[in-house]
Parts: C-alpha cells; structure tokens; sequence
C-alpha cells in the first residue's frame, strides 16, 4: 500500500524542550497504525504536528505526497486530515444535532451514517452536548469524523477515562470505519491491547524518538518490548 501520510525527520520543541527528534513513521492508505509509548513520550504531540497545531522545528509531513508544511489547520482540514483530541473537542452549549450540523454541512445522509453507528446520539439528538456523558461526549466527538469522511482520522486517547462497556462501543467504531469504510487512522491509545487488537502497524516512541516499528504479531511475541516501553498491554 502506498503511504497517505509520510512523516519524515519530524522534530517539534516547545521552548528547550525537545518533544520530538528526527521522527519517521508512515501510514499506508487503509491502514490504521498505532502510536504507543510511555507517557511523555511524545505521542500527542506527532499528532498535533501533523494536525498543524504544533509547529515542526524541522523535518517534513506529506499527505498523499504533498506537503503540508506552512498550511494553518484549517487548511489540513479541508485537505482531510481530521484530529479527535484528548478531551472530546465538542461544542458543549450546542445540542447534539447543532454539533453534527457545524461538521457534516447538514448533510442529512451523513447524519444518518452518525445515528446508524451512535444510536444513543439519535436519541438525545436535541440534548446539550455539555450534559451528555463522557462517554457519549467522545462518541459524539468521533461521529463528527465519522460523518465527515476525513481521509487521515487522529484519535488521541479516546478511551481515556472511559468505562469498558463505552471502550468497546469506540473501538467497534474505528474497526467498522477500517474494515467497512476503509478509513486510514493514526491511533494513540493507552491501552495497548485494544491497540494492537485494531492495528495493521505499529510504533512505539520513546522519548520522542521512534523505539520500535513493526507489525503487532511481532510486538506480542517480544516481552521485552512490552516490558521495557509498555509495561503491560492488558
């Protein structure tokens, strides 16, 4: 598979502090790679890079072998790179259906995509975003992407703080928009295991750096990888 996303040399700091040296990772068209690593690792901040929203010291990152150097995230938007953030990125003081109309354009048939895969959020269609749970907040987060059809999906733990029940509804959705869709996603998750269940690659930083690359089959048969950068993927 050709690459959709090429990140090549990636350095990003923020004043003395160097978040990320050299980084190299590519993402095939139809894949989903994971991005683990210990906290502070710099896993957060690839994807804020790439999303535009941390400007790289050097290095370069292409979208279907363009660049996308110098473009604002608005920008990389429309181009389809779409980043669900650590803690939800949702208009709270807008209902449900006020969310999904700012992202999807009133797309009434993208809409019904959004209720088929979320149909608690048909449900509470007219309900304030800010009083839903934090579940269904970060559902909602993810059927603004589901609805819109990025070509390259960010999810930045979005399982966090979440109990297993809603874990597994999200991640049910990214295998569907994988498997059904074929939606290319960069994942960053804090549990490995829900991780490499959904990954075709995966990357482990550390650092800041690139620790470890490859396919999940041979990141399970090698414990000391797991205990040296993950401690454990349960």
């Amino acid at each position: 598979m050709p690459p959709l996303l090429e990140v090549d040399e990636l350095t990003v700091a923020y004043g003395r502090l160097t978040a990320l040296d050299g980084v190299n990772v590519a993402v095939p068209d139809g894949a989903v790679v994971a991005i683990l690593g210990p906290n502070g690792a710099g896993k957060t901040t690839l994807l804020r890079a790439v999303a535009g929203l941390a400007p790289a010291t050097s290095g370069s990152i292409r979208l279907e072998g363009e660049t996308l150097e110098g473009l604002p995230p608005h920008r990389r938007a429309e181009r389809g790179v779409c980043l669900i953030p650590e803690g939800r990125g949702i208009f709270p003081a807008l209902t449900v259906a006020d969310n999904l109309e700012v992202a999807l354009g009133g797309d009434g048939e993208r809409a019904g995509r959004v209720f088929e895969f979320f149909p608690v959020l048909g449900e509470r269609r007219s309900q304030l975003a800010g009083t839903l749970s934090g579940g269904e907040q970060q559902m909602l987060a993810l059927a603004r992407a589901v609805g819109s059809a990025p070509k390259l999906l960010m999810a930045d733990e979005l399982s966090l703080g979440l109990a297993p029940m809603l874990v597994a509804t999200i991640n049910d959705a990214l295998r569907r928009l994988h498997e059904e869709e074929g939606r290319t996603i960069l994942l960053v998750e804090q549990y490995a295991a829900h991780a490499l269940a959904l990954a075709d690659f995966v990357v482990i930083l550390n650092r800041g750096t690139v620790a470890w690359a490859g396919e999940p089959d041979e990141l399970r048969a090698s414990k000391v990888l797991v205990e040296s950068y993950l401690g454990s993927t349960a």
